[in-house]
């Protein structure tokens, strides 16, 4: 049995993985800004479920949370800081609080769960940290550049704990998933005001978008289940097949701008 600290649970990845963990026989600590959500959880799985009331921004109340889930469950084997959402819109047209927001909510959250957690898994000299980034924390697309500065940063941060953890018995791992039939792009995403001069470039991404056929998110749970039961878990790991190609195409364009303007950047 394994004790889970799960955010953002009321719907989507949170509440697939959350549903997984239960069904499993295992515990689960899940976290929701309304709590309300979790009670069919709650009637079904009975104790082996804790619904803890959280906005990841609070970073006193993430520090209560994630005490309250150690001493009714006496410790915690897996977190998995899923709580965010997709800021859409041009970087020139997203406001300060649009922007503030969208850090606050995809980077700090997670950071303050895992300052929160840290101390718990380090005592246990165990424990596995599950930041989910996306597709988007490796390849930035228009129309979601803070989208993409929140993932990237909370990629930079989870590559350096990992090392900073690791040899204390701590791992982590960046989950990167493709596109999923979850609530991001739906009722939970922000929109900026749109600036006309943009129009062909928004049109061309929703086109895009619309080719793509998101995957039930439901599809993922065995997957997360095995890679936590995994001994030595992978430092990344996509999910699903479509961001392959794309991954391959920006690592492949980044090292060929490098060295193309290598002889530039020597004379530095």
């Amino acid at each position: 049995m394994k004790t889970w600290f799960i955010t953002g649970t009321s719907r989507g990845f949170g509440r697939t993985w959350a549903t997984a963990a239960l069904e499993r026989g295992d515990r689960v600590a899940a976290t929701a800004r309304r709590v309300e959500a979790l009670d069919d959880l709650a009637e079904t799985y009975g104790d082996r479920l804790l619904p803890i009331a959280l906005d990841v921004t609070d970073r006193a109340q993430v520090f209560t949370a994630v005490d309250h889930a150690v001493k009714a469950f006496d410790g915690l084997d897996v977190v998995v800081n899923n709580a965010g959402y997709g800021l859409f819109g041009m970087i020139e047209e997203t406001t300060e609080h649009q922007a503030r927001a969208q850090i606050e909510t995809n980077l700090f959250g997670p950071l303050w769960v895992t300052q929160a957690a840290l101390p718990i898994l380090r005592r246990q000299g165990s424990g596995h940290l599950v930041q989910i980034s996306s597709i988007g924390g490796i390849a930035a697309f228009p129309t979601l550049g803070l989208y993409n500065a929140s993932k990237w940063a909370l990629e930079g941060m989870s590559e350096a704990l990992a090392q900073e953890v690791g040899p204390l018995g701590v791992k982590v791992t960046i989950v990167e998933p493709g596109p999923y039939g979850t609530d991001w792009s739906g009722a939970s995403a922000a929109h900026t005001t749109p600036i006309p001069a943009y129009e062909p470039i928004r049109q061309a991404r929703r086109s895009s978008a619309a080719a793509r056929a998101p995957r039930d998110p439901s599809v993922t749970a065995d997957v997360l289940l095995k890679l936590v039961d995994l001994p030595e878990p992978p430092l990344r790991l996509f999910l699903g097949s479509y961001p392959y190609p794309i991954a391959e195409k920006v690592y492949q364009q980044r090292l060929a701008t490098w060295q193309q303007w290598r002889e530039l950047a020597e004379t530095a």
